[in-house]
């Protein structure tokens, strides 16, 4: 019995590294080809990822075309995120299953095809079917971008790719309020949805020109897998995303629970799955992928939720207009574009825990810092500095934690590995914001705003509040900004265990190869 056991390991362990071999293939191109390929990849990357922010700042907008009240409104951004999130784990490996390529083009057709429904919705209920469908394409696009990107550059050229995907990922979710801003006081909250239609085309027509078809794997599919993440993500993701809406009630307490035993009944059900599991628990192996899963997880936590505080006090307390409020971030988007290039060259040669680990020591600081000015009379400059500071962070941590989470993957995982990571992000997200909704809703009772005139107003178009609310609104806000900086230190005690990548140990070793060769 243990001797067929042996010969079946054996086999399955040739036929993967068969399969890789052949998947390795794949990454014979020119650099020019490479290069051209990601830029491709990125511009529907960003795309998705700005339509996780960018309506945030048109909610008081719709809400006034529709006359939608806030629990309607609060759908618009919850039908996306929850029809991006659940599918994640499935549209990686189908990637592979019938290739990157394939999937990430028909993602972007979906995705560009909603867009123009959201923008001619003419019903609240229209719109947020919409937007279902844009995040089904989003699901499709998503994982494809980081597995192509793993999978045609070579191990010791892939940190300084994947600085790039990162440093995209970085920018995108700041630039999304300020787009926002724009285009609502400009055109009109329908043309922060029009605006993906020539991009979307754009990028459809880059994709087909520059990114290479690449090798398939004849993947089965965990059908019992598929249903448990499926559920236990969507209970856990909608009870946290809609607690608010529903008063934390026991209901939502209890659909959380039965998310959390699904998902645990999930890693049980993979953990004995024999077969090709959804979730190859081997990735969990790899130190390095472990910790940036719980790493990107916390980012993607604060720097989603963060937007929530910092939007409510610059209208409802400074009077800022939407672009006025959505301007203020215009040092974090300059700081992170200007310096993620520089640290994405970086990242192939310096240990990731020191550039992460800055990075979510300065993020952690500059949102402490936030939080210590955003008074009713402070002056815009002193806004300004730590919002500047959390640009510089953000640059030092996409980057590496792409990097570092793909560096040890098997090219034939690219489809799973890349599929958890973004499922990890995604769902801290959405933890992000509505626990940031709930500790501004605490906040604001304990500082005397909740329950009467305060809490209403901060939830109509922006207006600003009257003069005695301003103060305790104001601390309100910034109280709440104590709890992503918290979290964060969960990510840099993550990252500062990372491991040196084996593409670094490896230039190492042929370094001093060369220097003892020499002498």
């Amino acid at each position: 019995m243990s001797d067929d056991s042996e010969v079946g390991t054996h086999d399955r362990a040739s036929e993967v590294d068969t399969r890789d071999r052949a998947f390795e293939v794949a990454v014979e191109m020119s650099d020019g080809a490479r290069w051209a390929a990601l830029g491709a990849l990125c511009l529907g990357f960003f795309m998705i990822l700005v339509d996780s922010t960018i309506v945030a700042v048109a909610n008081p907008a719709i809400m006034r075309t529709f006359g939608a009240d806030i629990a309607a409104v609060v759908w618009v951004t919850s039908a996306y995120l929850l029809a991006y999130a659940v599918p994640l784990l499935v549209t990686g490996r189908l990637g592979d299953r019938f290739g990157q390529r394939r999937v990430y083009l028909c993602g972007l057709v979906l995705f560009t095809i909603a867009s123009l429904w959201c923008g001619f919705s003419s019903t609240i209920e229209m719109l947020i079917v919409a937007r279902v469908f844009q995040g089904f394409g989003a699901a499709l696009m998503s994982p494809q971008t980081m597995a192509v990107v793993t999978r045609i550059f070579p191990r010791e050229r892939r940190g300084t790719a994947m600085g790039l995907w990162g440093a995209v990922a970085g920018v995108a979710t700041l630039v999304g309020p300020l787009a926002g801003g724009v285009l609502v006081d400009g055109l009109g909250w329908e043309w922060i949805f029009f605006v993906n239609v020539p991009v979307g085309i754009v990028g459809f027509a880059l994709a087909v020109r520059y990114v290479p078809v690449l090798p398939t794997s004849p993947h089965r599919f965990d059908v019992l897998g598929m249903l448990l993440s499926g559920a236990g993500l969507f209970c856990l993701v909608f009870g946290i995303q809609e607690g608010n809406s529903f008063e934390w009630t026991s209901r939502v307490w209890a659909l959380i629970g039965l998310g959390i035993v699904l998902l645990v009944v999930f890693v049980v059900q993979q953990s004995r799955n024999r077969g090709e599991p959804l979730v190859p628990l081997s990735l969990f192996r790899d130190r390095n992928f472990g910790l940036a899963n719980i790493g990107i997880a916390t980012m993607g936590f604060a720097i989603t939720g963060v937007m929530l505080p910092i939007m409510f006090y610059a209208q409802s307390v400074r009077g800022l207009s939407p672009t006025g409020a959505a301007m203020l971030m215009v040092p974090m988007a300059v700081f992170s574009g200007v310096l993620a290039p520089l640290v994405g060259r970086l990242v192939d040669r310096v240990h990731p825990r020191l550039i992460a680990g800055t990075g979510f020591s300065l993020l952690t600081i500059g949102l402490g810092w936030l939080a210590l000015v955003m008074t009713p009379d402070a002056e815009i400059w002193q806004l300004l500095l730590p919002i500047a500071v959390i640009g510089v962070a953000n640059a030092g941590i996409w980057s590496p934690l792409s990097a570092t989470a793909t560096n040890g993957l098997a090219p034939s995982r690219a489809g799973a590995g890349s599929g958890v990571y973004n499922t990890t992000r995604q769902v801290g997200a959405v933890m992000g914001s509505a626990a940031l909704g709930a500790m501004m809703a605490a906040r604001l009772t304990a500082n005397g705003v909740g329950g009467g005139g305060g809490s209403a107003e901060m939830e109509t178009t922006g207006s600003v509040l009257p003069e005695p609310l301003h103060e305790p609104f104001a601390a309100a806000m910034a109280e709440s900004l104590w709890l992503p900086a918290g979290i964060l230190l969960v990510g840099l005690v993550a990252v500062l265990a990372f491991d040196r990548p084996a593409s670094q140990k490896e230039q190492r070793a042929a370094e001093e190869r060369s220097a003892a060769a020499s002498a």
